[in-house]
């Protein structure tokens, strides 16, 4: 073998290790993004299975508080049915809205405010809400990092040839940024 032959096989060998280990690094932050995914779909499926305990607790002490009952039903069979993180960001604003003015109808039913099953389900809530942000806060943290690799040279051109593209960040219209929040009755 000729000193060229061998410098060409040892410069290709060192593109195909520098491709396989970018490939690898994109893999790794892809799956991480879906790990995160993952943890935020569990906190909705939590926040989930609240709505209908809360809704049933809140009919029988202000069943003419129709509209606010309704919007939170609907606006939770909106959540589970929509999959994309962007448009499911709104929904869920929008259901977290919808679930402070339901929370805030204690304040005009002191029966309902004493309801040891309505509190239990109101601290579940605060709870599901704080690991919830936290999870949002990691998913979009590491659809940073991804979306980052997959659009920096000289990655974008493993990430273009493998079919890597940017992932979706979970957030809130600007409209729904100022959502009321849900806090215990002290």
């Amino acid at each position: 073998m000729t000193t060229s032959l061998l410098l060409a096989l040892l410069l290709v060998a060192a593109l195909l290790a520098w491709a396989a280990m970018l490939f690898n690094r994109l893999v790794r932050l892809r799956n991480q993004v879906r790990t995160a995914w993952a943890d935020i779909d569990v906190q909705l499926t939590r926040r989930h299975d609240l709505v209908p305990s809360l809704v049933a607790a809140v009919k029988g002490y202000a069943a003419h508080e129709g509209a606010v009952l309704e919007a939170v039903t609907t606006l939770r069979a909106q959540a589970t049915a929509e999959q994309a993180p962007g448009r499911l960001g709104d929904v869920e604003d929008r259901l977290e809205h919808a679930l402070g003015r339901l929370v805030a109808l204690q304040e005009a039913y002191p029966d309902l405010k004493a309801n040891q099953n309505f509190l239990q389900l109101q601290r579940d809530l605060v709870g599901v809400e704080e690991q919830l942000q936290y999870a949002r806060r990691f998913y979009n943290g590491a659809v940073r990092d991804y979306n980052d690799a997959v659009q920096r040279v000289p990655d974008l051109l493993v990430a273009r040839s493998f079919g890597f593209d940017a992932a979706e960040f979970f957030q809130a219209d600007d409209a729904q940024r100022a959502a009321v929040k849900v806090e215990l009755p002290r």
